[in-house]
């Protein structure tokens, strides 16, 4: 399955950036994973472990900008128990954005084990949409980044320049974020002008849980 994604400003903020939101200028798979959840109307990260993802821009890098915005800025405490309000915790700040951003995206279930595969959701989800229940609008990253539209790619919608595993590569990205511990595992990229294997990413799959050894007694005497 190979998708056409548009979206006209968007924002992937590094996992290091604090006051001054600096962002990735290239699609996360962790945030093409999630926005395919989104698509499909699925809430739990985990469902579709296991899928393989890869990701490729049309045209140009997406050019950079940066815009003042409110923020909020806050310590979750005993003392104001979730009120915060947004005179006293919201100031401004810098953020960057990204503008004008065509991408690709190829879907693999083929490691997947849940019973009905993100593939196949998908394609409900685009030809016959009623069969579906989501909320929301669509978003690629942040709430308010908002796409134009989803579809299956065309070869007239341009030439691909594709994210390609390299270790080497001076392009990192998550694919995962843990959402108990908040850490990140992260992939190095290079860009290729032709499709190669190596630019599949899976979402890794649930780590297995193994029985606990048993504990052994002594023995009677």
């Amino acid at each position: 399955m190979q998708l056409y994604l548009d979206c006209p400003c968007t924002s992937f903020p590094r996992s290091f950036a604090r006051d001054y939101k600096e962002t990735y200028q290239y699609p996360p798979p962790s945030t093409i994973y999630g926005l395919l959840l989104s698509l499909v109307g699925e809430v739990d990260m985990e469902v579709h472990r296991g899928v393989k993802l890869a990701i490729g821009l049309i045209g140009d890098d997406p050019p950079i900008s940066r815009i003042l915005r409110k923020q909020r800025h806050h310590k979750f405490s005993k003392t104001h128990m979730g009120t915060y309000p947004t005179g006293k915790f919201s100031k401004p700040n810098y953020q960057e954005i990204l503008t004008d951003l065509e991408v690709v995206i190829k879907v693999d279930s083929s490691e997947e084990a849940a019973p009905l595969k993100l593939t196949e959701r998908i394609a409900i989800a685009l030809t016959n949409p009623s069969q579906i229940t989501r909320f929301g609008g669509l978003s690629l990253g942040e709430s308010w980044s908002m796409v134009n539209g989803l579809r299956d790619y065309r070869n007239t919608d341009g030439a691909v320049r594709w994210l390609i595993k390299d270790n080497r590569g001076l392009i990192s990205l998550p694919i995962w974020i843990d959402r108990k511990t908040s850490r990140g595992t992260f992939q190095r990229f290079s860009l290729s002008n032709h499709w190669q294997e190596n630019g599949w990413v899976m979402i890794p799959k649930s780590p297995s849980k193994e029985p606990l050894p048993q504990k052994r007694g002594r023995s009677p005497r």
